[in-house]
């Protein structure tokens, strides 16, 4: 949501005029996590893809922050009441058309990324033509798995599904490990290699470290492809005052030993001139006291105001990280 929500104000600082050296027809090509998806009553789910999609066609309950405006639960309700399990996890009556399409297309042999153009062309193209371009990180099957505490199990541990995490645990128990099923196998999706390489800026949104941008960046070949882009390459903390906004990045930090703070995010993502990915780093203003820290390790840093309030705010944002690192 926090990705999503940024793009909306990046489009509008375009649009606007007001991203300085970004021209009007700026092209913009998202790269989204596909490694939270999973298969549920027979179909294929992507809540990243969707979310953004959804998002920017202005689709998306607001409210909810996922799923489609408007929606209805009668199918969710006929599930339940044959006794279908998960009974935790709903779609709703108007979002299963998209996992219905999604899963027909899949079946018929084609990639996700060609999946995520068609649906796109009812979603995105109307209003952004072809200066927008939403491409999976990988079209690989990659799913993310936590392990959390069961005492009653041989190893003390049981491993869920992250939707299972983030939707029936509410991400209300520790995660003791992230593990990220196929990762290691993946190639990135045609189109985000050249994405990357060929830009005049890379933003990392302040989106969850762990579960979004982390699992990007864990693709083989693309950390190294954002290490050797000749753009500039800049990061907004989702983390304000030592903690999450929304979400569960305070628990994933946790689980693999990164500090809670604006400063241990970025730090964890490095510099480039150090062998890591950042160029800039964004933190709030409550959290100016820890630019030196970054700085000292050779990653340019402001503190600016980073709560995504309306679009203007937002933009806002985004022009501030593109000012950083002119």
């Amino acid at each position: 949501m926090g990705g999503a929500r940024f793009l909306q104000g990046l489009l509008h600082g375009i649009a606007a005029g007001t991203l300085p050296g970004v021209a009007p027809d700026a092209h913009v090509t998202v790269v989204a996590n596909n490694a939270d998806d999973w298969w549920i009553h027979g179909l294929k789910v992507c809540p990243d893809l969707d979310t953004v999609m959804y998002t920017l066609g202005d689709g998306i309950d607001l409210e909810r922050g996922w799923g489609r405006r408007a929606e209805t639960w009668s199918a969710k309700e006929e599930l339940a009441a044959y006794g279908v399990e998960p009974t935790w996890f709903g779609l709703g009556d108007r979002d299963i058309a998209t996992h219905l399409v999604r899963t027909q297309m899949l079946d018929a042999g084609y990639p996700l990324s060609q999946v995520t153009a068609a649906l796109c062309q009812r979603w995105l193209a109307p209003r952004y033509g072809d200066t927008l371009t939403l491409l999976p990180m990988t079209d690989d099957r990659v799913e993310t798995h936590v392990a959390v505490a069961a005492p009653e199990s041989v190893s003390g541990k049981r491993v869920v599904h992250f939707q299972e995490y983030w939707v029936r645990l509410r991400a209300e128990v520790p995660a003791e490990q992230v593990v990220f099923v196929g990762l290691d196998q993946a190639t990135p999706a045609p189109g985000v290699i050249d994405a990357i390489t060929g830009a005049d800026l890379v933003v990392l949104p302040p989106s969850n470290p762990v579960v979004s941008v982390g699992t990007i960046l864990g693709v083989p070949g693309l950390r190294d492809a954002v290490r050797a882009t000749e753009a500039k390459v800049v990061g907004l903390s989702p983390i304000v005052g030592d903690t999450h906004v929304r979400g569960m990045a305070e628990q994933m930090l946790t689980s693999i030993g990164v500090e809670v703070s604006a400063a241990g995010v970025g730090l964890n993502y490095g510099a480039r001139s150090a062998g890591g990915v950042l160029d800039g780093w964004l933190v709030d203003e409550r959290d100016a006291g820890q630019v030196g820290r970054l700085e000292a390790a050779g990653i340019r840093a402001a503190a600016v105001p980073l709560m995504m309030t309306d679009h203007d705010a937002t933009a806002a944002m985004a022009a501030a990280a593109i000012d950083l690192v002119r």
